[in-house]
């Protein structure tokens, strides 16, 4: 009967010292264990901001892509607010704004949105349709804005968009592909942008 015990708490305490040596090897974190799962790398304070009141600079600064990013780059190193991807999202609602107030003749709405060549054209076109009765195209809808040119001439930056949209007079409707060019001073105060040209587009 004491034999069998005896058996019993021999291999129980092998069993014992096995188990207590393999859980100091797998705990172990020396590098070289597997059973040791290593948490990923955390971005570098530098990633979000040195801590002096600048930001990244490779992080803030806008991406410039096709024919007209070097033109693009150089009206943002003249002027750090500008942005290719906020200046087409404007350039679409300028769009918007200045078509309609163009098919409604709302003079008083255009004047401050267009340059003065371009304003004076315009409003002797609104005078012509009211004479005659003619009835405007409203716009139904925007099917692409794109940028298809820009440049930099000293302090002036141009840039131009590529629209094409859909107008409609409730009888017929037609594709109007255009290039606008909008215009601003980059050393003004005046954050706006002014309709400089507009041309028909192939």
């Amino acid at each position: 009967m004491i034999s069998p015990i005896i058996d019993v708490l021999i291999l129980s305490a092998v069993a014992l010292f096995v188990l207590s040596r393999l859980y100091v090897a797998l705990g172990r974190d020396d590098g070289d264990s597997p059973a040791v799962a290593q948490k990923p790398a955390m971005p570098h304070k530098s990633a979000e901001g040195s801590g002096d009141g600048h930001t990244n600079a490779i992080l803030d600064r806008p991406m410039f892509t096709g024919p007209s990013a070097s033109a693009l780059e150089e009206i943002y190193e003249a002027d750090k607010t500008f942005s290719p991807q906020e200046f087409t999202r404007g350039a679409r609602s300028a769009y918007q704004m200045i078509v309609a107030a163009y098919a409604k003749g709302d003079r008083d709405k255009l004047r401050p949105l267009l340059d003065d060549d371009v304003y004076e054209a315009w409003e002797a076109a609104i005078t012509a349709r009211e004479q005659s009765k003619e009835a405007a195209f409203d716009l139904l809808r925007i099917r692409k804005v794109e940028v298809e040119d820009a440049e930099l001439d000293g302090t002036m930056a141009r840039v131009m968009m590529r629209f094409e949209s859909e107008l409609g007079d409730g009888e017929t409707t037609r594709t109007a592909r255009e290039i606008w060019t909008f215009m601003r001073d980059t050393t003004s105060s005046d954050p706006n942008w002014l309709l400089d040209d507009v041309e028909v587009a192939n």
